[in-house]
């Protein structure tokens, strides 16, 4: 586990590299050896990846982040250190100057807890910030008690690592919670884009639908391949609205295709998640003699015992997205399957409808 001492040798002077995740890592060779930090990915589409990032995209994303937010504060780490989420709740604190305060997650996220950990973090002068993953959020959401209240004091509550459904920003946001969304990766340094607009120094672009990141937050590389040059190429699918602001489609590897239409899972749960009754979805694609793919739905409920009507959400897809993007079959879980810092496991979904 990163601790806040070995981080702030790493950044500070040299004692690097910081492991993020248990392990070994083979001896670093050429400009491997500039690296502060080793972060292993979450290995989602294949094998995982060590990346290397060296101690000013680390620190350079931090004043970024603390530059967007409104100066620096003192943060609550909610999150493990094994990813960059996390780990830049560390850095940023060291950038800052301040100690964190300290989430226990051994027993889970719970409300309660996060109101007492929050409590001497907001005691303290300045500005406060946590970050957070949409379970998290809908966690603190779900009950209205010392959790969320505790929520509603912070300057800025980030979410990051996983879509967030819109209504839950929207319902977060009318409880008062300020939510700022993040975009990146480890590649990244974490969050690079915030509430659709890049940080200051930040470029994105779009390459054949695909969203490339360059800039002074970028990685190293990964460790035994060759370095990243000016833009790293990400796996998702995006596309620049009017306003300029930045929307991410979903991976471009969980696209289905079925009967030789595209259809991209993350339309789909937004329209699925707009509905009342519904508090999370996961859609993937499955293997279909006639059609390919089919379109799959594991929908967690707000109220267990009243789900929402299936023809209801189905019919509702097809209004937004398409009838060819409408669910074929949907199953009502308790909840979704997580890996890594809070992303739904598409595959332990997918695995799920047999």
């Amino acid at each position: 586990m990163v601790t806040l001492d070995l981080l702030r040798a790493a950044l500070t002077s040299g004692g690097g590299p910081v492991i993020a995740q248990p392990g070994d890592l083979p001896p670093l060779r050429g400009w491997e050896t500039a690296a502060a930090l080793a972060v292993t990915t979450s290995g989602s589409t294949g094998e995982p990846k060590t990346v290397l990032l060296g101690a000013d995209a680390l620190t350079t994303s931090a004043e970024l982040t603390h530059a967007r937010l409104g100066g620096p504060g003192r943060w609550l780490l909610a999150l493990p250190t094994t990813h960059i989420a996390g780990i830049q709740v560390l850095v940023r604190s060291v950038v800052a100057g301040v100690e964190p305060g300290v989430m226990d997650l051994a027993p889970g996220f719970r409300a309660a807890d996060f109101a007492v950990a929050s409590r001497p973090v907001l005691a303290t002068p300045g500005r406060h910030y946590t970050a957070l993953v949409p379970t998290q959020l809908a966690r603190l959401v779900a009950t209205d008690g010392p959790g969320l209240a505790a929520a509603r004091q912070y300057d800025a509550v980030l979410i990051g690592g996983a879509a967030t459904p819109p209504s839950l920003l929207e319902r977060s946001r009318e409880l008062g919670v300020r939510v700022v969304t993040t975009y990146g990766m480890s590649e990244t340094s974490g969050g690079c884009v915030y509430d659709g607009l890049p940080l200051d120094g930040v470029r994105v672009r779009l390459v054949d639908g695909r969203i490339e990141v360059g800039g002074p937050v970028l990685a190293l590389g990964y460790q035994g391949g060759e370095p990243f040059g000016e833009w790293f190429r990400t796996g998702d699918l995006g596309r620049v609205r009017a306003d300029g602001t930045v929307e991410v489609l979903g991976r471009a590897d969980d696209v289905i295709i079925s009967g030789g239409e595209n259809i991209a899972p993350a339309g789909v749960e937004r329209a699925l998640t707009a509905q009342p009754g519904v508090r999370e979805a996961c859609v993937v694609g499955l293997a279909d003699p006639e059609w390919g793919q089919v379109v799959a739905a594991a929908v967690v409920p707000e109220n267990p015992d009243d789900p929402p009507d299936v023809d209801e959400l189905c019919a509702a897809v097809g209004d937004v997205v398409g009838r060819f993007a409408m669910p074929k079959r949907v199953v009502y879980v308790a909840e979704l399957p997580l890996r890594g810092p809070g992303k739904v496991d598409r595959r332990a979904v997918a695995s799920s409808f047999g």
